[in-house]
């Protein structure tokens, strides 16, 4: 009981954005998760750009914020690679086809 009690009241419990924010920002890294089951040409690559510059700049504040919260630096790093496997996808989609048109041209 201690120990729910101690957590309840750090500054990183239950009762805080510090837990709160991380804990539905797992929305995104599981998302970015559930499409790499779609085709990749479906992905925006302006969009996971976006959201890899938004992941990265988040990590830091995590990092730099007092009380230090690891469990948005953990989400945000999720979500970060996340981001980079659907921005390979799309690269990888991207080079296919145009080497699908060079061959079509020769």
């Amino acid at each position: 009981m201690n120990i729910l009690r101690s957590f309840w009241n750090s500054p990183t419990g239950l009762k805080t954005t510090h837990f709160w924010g991380p804990a539905f920002n797992w929305s995104l890294p599981l998302a970015a998760a559930m499409d790499t089951k779609k085709p990749p040409e479906t992905i925006s690559v302006n969009m996971t750009g976006v959201m890899c510059v938004y992941s990265a700049s988040f990590m830091r504040f995590a990092w730099v914020v007092r009380p230090r919260n690891l469990h948005l630096l953990v989400c945000h790093m999720t979500n970060e690679t996340m981001q980079l496997y659907q921005l390979s996808r799309w690269f990888r989609a991207q080079r296919v086809e145009q080497n699908k048109e060079e061959i079509n041209v020769e």
